[in-house]
C-alpha cells in the first residue's frame, strides 16, 4: 500500500468538530442532530454542512481556534499514522470539516496533506459561510481520484478510512475499505469493519 486517506471527524478525532464549535453557543444538541442525519445518509451533506455553519454565525474566530487546538484525538491515531510512515505510506486526510482544526492535527499527528473546509470570518467574527474543497457528497471520491493521478498510485494501492456517509464516495476508488466505528450505510460498502475506538487496530489488515 502506498496512499492511506483518513477522514478526520469521529475518524481520526473521537467526535464531530462542528458539534464542539457550536457548545459555547448553546446549540450543540441542535448541530449534533443535523451532523447524525447527514452521516447515516438521510440528508445530503451539503445541505447539512451549510445550515450547521449557519448556526455558528456570531461565534469569535478566536474561540474557534481555542476549541480547534483542543480536540481529542481518537485513541492510537498517533500510533496508527507513526508506523504507516514507518512503512512510506502517504497519509491524507480529508474532512467535511474544517481547515481550522485538520490543519492544526496535521502540525501534531504529522500526515502528509489535509483538504477540508474554510469557515469565513469577517472582522474576527464568523459570517456563517463556508467554503471548501469537501462541501459536498461527492468531494472526497473525486479528490482521492485526482490525488491517485498525481501521485501514480492505484485503487489497489489505496486504503481509504470513515464513519460516514459523506466517506462513501471515497471507498470506490480504494482496494482497502475500513469502516470505523461507523454507520451502517458505509459498513455496508466497508470490506474491514472496526468497532473499537481503536485505531491501532487498522495495523492488523496491512
Amino acid at each position: 500500500m502506498k496512499l492511506a486517506v483518513f477522514d478526520f471527524d469521529s475518524t481520526l478525532m473521537d467526535g464531530e468538530t462542528i458539534d464542539f464549535l457550536a457548545e459555547p453557543l448553546g446549540l450543540k444538541d441542535k448541530v449534533a442532530a443535523i451532523t447524525e442525519m447527514a452521516m447515516k445518509g438521510e440528508l445530503d451533506f451539503f445541505e447539512s454542512l451549510v445550515m450547521r455553519v449557519k448556526l455558528l454565525e456570531g461565534l469569535e474566530e478566536l474561540k474557534v481556534n481555542e476549541i480547534c487546538h483542543n480536540l481529542p484525538f481518537m485513541p492510537g491515531a498517533e500510533e496508527t499514522i507513526k508506523a504507516l510512515k514507518k512503512d512510506d505510506i502517504i497519509i491524507v486526510v480529508f474532512s467535511g470539516g474544517f481547515r481550522n482544526a485538520t490543519g492544526y492535527a496535521k502540525k501534531v499527528l504529522g500526515f502528509d496533506a489535509d483538504f477540508s473546509n474554510t469557515l469565513h470570518s469577517k472582522n474576527g467574527i464568523l459570517t456563517g459561510l463556508v467554503g471548501g474543497e469537501m462541501m459536498f457528497s461527492h468531494s472526497k471520491g473525486d479528490m482521492l481520484k485526482r490525488i491517485q493521478n498525481i501521485l501514480g498510485v492505484s485503487s489497489d494501492e489505496t486504503m481509504v478510512v470513515g464513519d460516514g456517509a459523506n466517506d462513501l464516495s471515497m471507498f470506490k476508488y480504494a482496494k482497502t475499505k475500513i469502516a470505523f466505528c461507523a454507520k451502517e450505510i458505509l459498513k455496508k460498502e466497508a470490506n474491514i469493519i472496526i468497532e473499537e475506538k481503536d485505531l491501532t487496530k487498522i495495523l492488523e489488515f496491512i
